[in-house]
């Protein structure tokens, strides 16, 4: 399988970030891990998620901070593989252009030069696609590359599973949200019988908690759009009531995790 080109999206209008979130949910090959108009969640998002590349509005003033700062920021982290930086702004001053690649900017795309456009963008990221992904690669081989720690990896993971089962709606309010990614994250770990384990950490029967996930994935199957479950869930379901399974569900967001790390 092809890897994914991941990307997170710092801009403050609304508009300009729908038409991202649409562009790119509508490509394979790249996936947004996520979007924000705030400087300082942009650093939590990078080291969360270890995006690919950032696309870097430089004057939020609809939301807070600005991008030199979060440049500023990125820097202090000394990460051994940091992300490809494409800056979009309307400044033209050469000055501050000439600022933000000192502190790490890739690339410049001006949003006031007439084809400028979102496609435009991500048509140009896509294009480096490959080159980006090998040069990740060759900094995390360094000799002075130091492995991640489990801890730190576990939580990343968690993180992601989370935002993906946001994604298809299950409620932060149901019980069993919190079950299924105990049991994902089981699973992941090699972990035989993830609903046994659950039930005995918490003081629950096994059907009680199995029951729990359960309504927890029919209650997000029954209220979001079927094309948006499509969209994020592409296992196939083998159940006739067209909901997958717990074991389904689990086994599905387990192995996506694998492949992702």
């Amino acid at each position: 399988m092809e890897k994914e080109l991941t990307v997170l999206l710092v801009e403050d209008d609304q508009a300009e970030c729908e038409k991202f979130i649409q562009l790119i949910e509508s490509m394979d090959g790249i996936r947004l891990v996520g979007v924000t108009n705030n400087d300082t969640k942009a650093l939590e998002y990078v080291k969360d998620h270890l995006p690919d590349a950032v696309i870097l509005d430089l004057e939020l003033h609809k939301g807070k901070g600005t991008g030199v700062a979060f440049l500023e920021e990125l820097n202090r982290m000394n990460m051994k593989s940091p992300p490809y930086i494409l800056v979009t702004t309307h400044n033209i001053s050469r000055m501050t252009h000439e600022r933000v690649r000192q502190e790490g900017a890739d690339f410049i795309m001006l949003k006031s030069q007439e084809d400028y456009s979102a496609g435009k963008v991500i048509e140009f990221l896509m294009s480096l696609k490959k080159t980006i992904h090998e040069a990740r690669r060759k900094m995390q081989k360094d000799d002075d590359f130091t492995a991640e720690a489990p801890y730190d990896l576990r939580k990343r993971q968690e993180i992601r599973i989370t935002t993906e089962i946001d994604l298809i709606g299950i409620s932060p309010k149901a019980v069993g949200r919190s079950y299924l990614i105990e049991a994902i994250m089981y699973r992941i770990e090699g972990r035989q019988g993830q609903v046994a384990m659950i039930a005995s950490k918490h003081g629950k029967s096994d059907a009680s908690v199995e029951r729990a996930m359960q309504n927890a994935i029919n209650r997000a199957w029954s209220t979001m759009q079927p094309d948006d479950l499509l969209m994020h869930y592409t296992s196939r379901i083998h159940s006739e009531k067209g909901v997958p399974t717990v074991t389904e569900f689990i086994c599905h967001y387990a192995n996506k995790m694998k492949v992702e790390y």
